[in-house]
């Protein structure tokens, strides 16, 4: 057929479609009843108009709330944690709309006929609301709880032969002593908040768990694996399969380990005890007998691992200094000793704490929040307020803990840190075989977390202490210590 033919039968075609009567269009919203454009358009007008009210008052409370945050973690005073908790509270109380949860579940059924985004957008805000809809005693009472606990977490300061020592403190004497007993007073140091909070957090549990009951869940960690759209027994699953996978390869790492270990602290391998891994909870790899990779950041100072971080990022065209200028990076008496990443409001304004030495650690540490900052920085602008975040928080924690893997990496030491390519050379096997131990040791410790959290929440009136070290002993092969019953 030419051409000239087959234009004409498709013009004809066109023709006649048009002399033709039209009839509205007709589609399904979710509960499968047929609607007309008409109606299709009256549904998404009602939708845009609710979502663009609702991402304004969300970005006004949310930014609110993320800057108190940010001021109480730096500041630790009591004021600003109180300013936090009722900026929370007021983010918490918004949601708990009766009203508006109605008009969103009735939105929701016609989720069929709106936009993708404006679709997801109404599901996430459908969770949002979901979660809070609680007397609102309930939710001051949750709010308040939380954030003392917090408050203690993050201001609190170890004591060691009445001296006040930081979390690097404490680490920096671990990694030195080599006397078991000393190694011991140490790690119950690190461990001392503990005591402090454990009566509260019990309490904090049981008030969850009334409230998960009062939203239809058996308790607040299925609620909250749910809201987070995750299938409990799909996680469960997922980790049962991690434990056999790692069962083997993990316990003939830790033999290894403990044999090391074991000769640097003249004691047999069986009377091995937690305080022996430098680090309190064991989620991190002691140095092996082959390679401290400390070394590599010897004779470097605090700023340089922000240098070291700028650069890297600006190389890979992913510039940080305006996150970094706005972070707090170092040491000081009352602020949060961890680290993390916020963005405070879902665009610009993206900035991370950290407490920063000039060690491997803390290069990690340092990549791997920028990791995350980055991540949020050039998250799609012209997305709702609600969806300008990660789509998970896997996906973050994914890419900033591939970031952070770099700072023990033997080309990238090279490369940034300056490390000697002949000493490297010497020691790669050692590094590589440092970085499996890590990520083995690391998967065994969310084992501890996973169930500890999910038992803790399933019963908490039952010996606490108790679960934390059967979990400990099945996931890490840690021995609870005698007469101990603290974590």
């Amino acid at each position: 057929m030419n051409k000239t033919v087959l234009m004409a039968l498709l013009l004809g075609f066109a023709a006649a479609g048009c002399g033709q009567k039209q009839t509205p269009k007709q589609n399904s919203d979710e509960t499968g009843k047929d609607t007309t454009e008409s109606e299709e358009a009256d549904v998404s007008t009602e939708a845009e108009a609710f979502l663009e009210d609702y991402q304004k008052q969300l970005a006004t409370l949310t930014i609110k709330a993320n800057l108190a945050s940010w001021q109480a973690a730096n500041s630790g005073k009591k004021e600003d944690f109180d300013a936090c908790a009722e900026a929370e509270l007021a983010l918490r109380k918004y949601h708990s709309d009766a009203d508006k949860y109605q008009k969103i579940q009735e939105l929701a059924k016609a989720k069929g006929l709106l936009d993708p985004i404006d679709a997801r957008s109404l599901d996430v805000a459908q969770l949002e609301f979901k979660e809070n809809q609680l007397p609102l005693e309930m939710l001051d009472r949750m709010v308040k709880l939380s954030t003392e606990i917090e408050q203690e977490f993050k201001t609190f300061r170890a004591e060691v032969d009445g001296k006040r020592l930081t979390n690097n403190d404490l680490l920096e004497m671990m990694a030195k002593e080599t006397d078991s007993d000393r190694r011991r007073v140490i790690w119950e140091a690190m461990k001392q908040v503990g005591a402090r909070v454990g009566a509260k957090l019990a309490e904090l549990a049981k008030l969850r768990n009334k409230a998960a009951a009062q939203l239809g869940y058996p308790n607040y960690w299925d609620m909250k694996i749910r809201l987070q759209e995750h299938d409990p027994g799909q996680l469960l699953a997922i980790f049962a399969e991690l434990e056999k996978l790692t069962d083997e390869p993990f316990q003939k790492m830790k033999d290894q380990l403990d044999s090391e270990l074991a000769d640097r602290f003249a004691v047999a391998p069986e009377a091995m005890m937690p305080w022996h891994y430098d680090n309190p909870f064991f989620q991190a790899a002691p140095p092996s007998a082959n390679v401290d990779l400390d070394e590599f950041y010897k004779g470097k100072k605090k700023e340089d691992v922000v240098e070291l971080a700028e650069t890297f990022y600006a190389d890979v065209g992913l510039p940080i200094e305006q996150i970094v200028a706005r972070s707090d990076l170092y040491e000081r008496e009352g602020k949060d000793q961890h680290a993390f990443c916020t963005s405070i409001d879902h665009a610009d304004d993206v900035r991370t704490l950290l407490n920063i030495k000039p060690t491997a650690e803390w290069m990690d540490t340092m990549l791997h929040e920028q990791g995350h900052a980055v991540y949020d920085v050039w998250l799609d602008r012209t997305l709702p307020f609600n969806l300008r975040e990660p789509a998970h928080i896997f996906t973050t924690e994914g890419v900033a803990m591939l970031l952070g893997a770099l700072a023990k990496n033997p080309t990238w030491m090279i490369g940034y840190a300056g490390a000697d390519p002949q000493r490297v050379g010497e020691v790669e096997q050692a590094i590589l075989e440092q970085r499996r131990r890590e990520q083995l040791i690391f998967a065994r410790w969310s084992m501890v977390m996973l169930h500890f959290e999910k038992g803790l929440y399933e019963n908490p009136d039952q010996d606490l202490n108790k679960l934390w070290w059967e979990c400990a002993q099945r996931y890490q092969g840690l021995k609870r210590p005698p007469e101990r019953d603290q974590p």
